[in-house]
């Protein structure tokens, strides 16, 4: 085993310790945003156009409070790979800078993949195909095992295989989840079906009526559902509802689904896999995070 993949196998901790730690005087320096490209292994491929303008609008008013983390460019001399750091790039790009402060380290690509990936993690930036894409260069590109790459990126091995098995998906229904129509659990249960015709066109149903995960876990294995009491599904029928429950599905990139009644009652449901999810949300709904209150 090498040594770059002994100090991989030491986990996240050793990773972050080794190449985010705090810039020493004199490490910080100009460098012109031109010499500057983006991490070539860089596994986000979304950059919601609000989430970038609302960076460029606070480093427009406060600077930029963080440097850049770039490496030297391994074939090009006097010019830098990002590390870490590609919204603020983008942002300071487009605030029409020249130059930005950066902090230069030599860094190898398995590192420079797995720096992205934990960045990125860590902001919860990634979708689950971008996650598990990430995690499929880290197996192809440098041999790493499942365990090695929870190891380095600070995971659990089953998240790590689960998310793997994402990309086994039909083209039709990695979309769907991709937009955050449907969540990593009701992928897990397409998997189920090895017909990728029905399983897209039960992906899609899913998705347009709103099921929850237990609903597609039945119809996978063929087992009739029961209805909802006699409700009905509110957005199903009804246009402008179904217009404002997609745009909740957007605004918090998660299953949302209206529940019509009587009269004009009815319900909101924002199921969530995790508390890591229930979190996110919570927060986008409130502007507070929960451990302000229950901290």
């Amino acid at each position: 085993m090498s040594v770059r993949r002994d100090r991989l196998g030491k986990g996240l901790g050793a990773l972050l310790g080794e190449y985010l730690a705090e810039p020493q005087e004199g490490e910080v320096r100009k460098i012109a945003l031109a010499s500057i490209v983006p991490n070539p292994l860089q596994p986000r491929q979304e950059f919601p156009a609000a989430e970038l303008e609302e960076l460029t609008n606070s480093i427009r008013e406060n600077g930029l409070l963080q440097p850049l983390l770039v490496r030297p460019s391994p074939t090009a001399a006097g010019r830098y790979e990002l590390v870490a750091g590609e919204r603020r790039f983008r942002a300071v790009t487009s605030l029409g800078w020249q130059e930005a402060a950066a902090v230069v380290r030599e860094v190898d690509d398995e590192a420079l993949l797995v720096l992205a990936l934990v960045e990125n993690l860590q902001r919860e930036a990634l979708n689950p195909l971008e996650e598990a894409e990430g995690y499929r260069s880290l197996g192809d590109r440098f041999g790493m095992t499942q365990e090695q790459i929870a190891q380095a990126v600070g995971r659990e091995r089953s998240t790590v295989a689960n998310l793997l098995r994402l990309l086994k998906l039909p083209p039709s229904i990695r979309k769907l989840l991709k937009e955050g129509r449907l969540s990593m659990g009701h992928a897990r249960a397409l998997l189920a079906i090895e017909d990728p015709l029905k399983a897209g066109d039960l992906a899609r149903r899913a998705a347009d009526e709103g099921w929850s995960v237990r609903e597609v876990e039945k119809r996978a294995a063929g087992r009739k559902v029961a209805p909802r009491n006699g409700k009905h599904e509110a957005a199903a029928g009804d246009p402008v509802l179904r217009a404002l429950e997609e745009a909740l599905r957007e605004h918090l990139a998660t299953r949302v689904h209206l529940r019509g009644g009587t009269k004009g009652k009815g319900s909101i449901e924002i199921p969530f896999d995790t508390t890591e999810e229930f979190e996110r949300v919570f927060a986008l709904i409130t502007g507070r995070e929960a451990s302000e209150v229950v901290g």
